[in-house]
Formats: C-alpha cells, sequence, structure tokens
C-alpha cells in the first residue's frame, strides 16, 4: 500500500530584497555565539544574528549591512563561500530565519548548515563567487531592487542585473518544490500508525 505524503509549506519562489554580506568564511561561531546556545526553543534567536559584530559596547557598529537602514525588512542574504562553516549548531540558521532571512545565496555552503538550513525551511542556493561580488555591488548600489529565486527554473530575476542561474542539490530542490522538506510534517502524515504504535509501547502507557 502505497502512504499518503502529506506535505508541509510548499516553497517554489522566494521574493523579496537583498542584504549584502558577502565575506568568505562566516561562521556558526559569528552568526549565533556559543554563549546563547541555551535558548532551546530558538523563540528569541532572531535578535542574535552577527550580534557580536552588529554591536560593540553596547552600540551598533556603523556599516554592518545588519545594521543598515538601507537593508530594513531585507530577507535573501547574500554570502560568500563556504557560508556556515564551523560548529554544526542548529541555532545558526535558526537566528538567520527568526532574522527574516527566507533564502540564502552563497558561492558554496559548508554541508552541516546546508542541511540545518533544508530541515527548516530556509532555502540555500549557489552562483560563482565573481556573481557574489556583482550581486553585493548591485544591492549596495540598489538596496531598494527586488529578487526572486525561482526554484523550478533554478534562475534568480534580480533587477538590473537580469536573469542569473543558480545551483542546488535536485534532492533539496524537490523537497522545497512538494514540501517534503517538513520532516514532522512527513512524520506525522499516518497518524493512526503513530497512535497505534504508542499504544504498544509500554513507557507511553503507565497509569
Amino acid at each position: 500500500m502505497t502512504s499518503l505524503i502529506i506535505p508541509g509549506k510548499i516553497i517554489s519562489v522566494v521574493r523579496g530584497r537583498a542584504i549584502p554580506k558577502p565575506e568568505d568564511n562566516q561562521n556558526t561561531d559569528d552568526i549565533v555565539p556559543a554563549r546563547y546556545l541555551k535558548e532551546i526553543t530558538f523563540s528569541e534567536m532572531g535578535n542574535y544574528a552577527f550580534i557580536d559584530e552588529r554591536l560593540k559596547d553596547g552600540q551598533p557598529v556603523q556599516g554592518h549591512p545588519f545594521n543598515d537602514d538601507r537593508y530594513k525588512g531585507a530577507n535573501i542574504l547574500i554570502g560568500g563561500a563556504n557560508f556556515g562553516c564551523g560548529s554544526s549548531r542548529e541555532h545558526a540558521p535558526q537566528a538567520l530565519h527568526r532574522y527574516g532571512i527566507d533564502a540564502i545565496i552563497a558561492a558554496s555552503f559548508a554541508e552541516i548548515f546546508a542541511g540545518n538550513s533544508y530541515n527548516i525551511g530556509l532555502v540555500g542556493v549557489t552562483v560563482p563567487a565573481k556573481t557574489i561580488a556583482a550581486m553585493a555591488e548591485c544591492a549596495q548600489k540598489n538596496p531598494l531592487a527586488d529578487l526572486s529565486i525561482d526554484l523550478k527554473t533554478k534562475m534568480i530575476a534580480y533587477g538590473p542585473m537580469g536573469l542569473i542561474s543558480f545551483d542546488m542539490p535536485e534532492d533539496r530542490k524537490i523537497g522545497f518544490l512538494n514540501g517534503t522538506w517538513d520532516a514532522m510534517t512527513v512524520l506525522q502524515q499516518d497518524k493512526a500508525g503513530i497512535a497505534e504504535t504508542a499504544a504498544r509501547l509500554p513507557y507511553l502507557n503507565f497509569k
């Protein structure tokens, strides 16, 4: 018998504006410092994205893109190569996603970070390093330019730059397009089966 997959949120296109942060090797410790790992629900994690870069002695650092009013509300991050390297903490993509980032365009990703991002519906796509530099420059000059990432066609439409092709693993592309990136939704698709299994487990049926 074939199981019915009840999908989660289908993600086919991400639209918005870009925030440029094209440095290479942006690691998870920089994205969210270790002292915030005690936040187990992730509910406040968006407040801590790049916090040690954004604040010095309690004051906002001038010139940091996450402090720049021109990028307020921007939801697509332009990153560099090896984005999300370092420790495997899930808090890093959670911090960016809860800050308001829906997608990251980078030259390459650390694999664990990319997987953790996929698991929460944070889209990650790659383009060549030269394209990253051009996109970052475009965002700096045109902070209000519209940007869209179409997962079906694997194309980015970005204001004055026109169309840009991108790459992403095929299984992740399919998962976003059919909603199966949301493992919890897939896990809960067979509620009757879950209840049957739970009834057989003695440690779930104590009185």
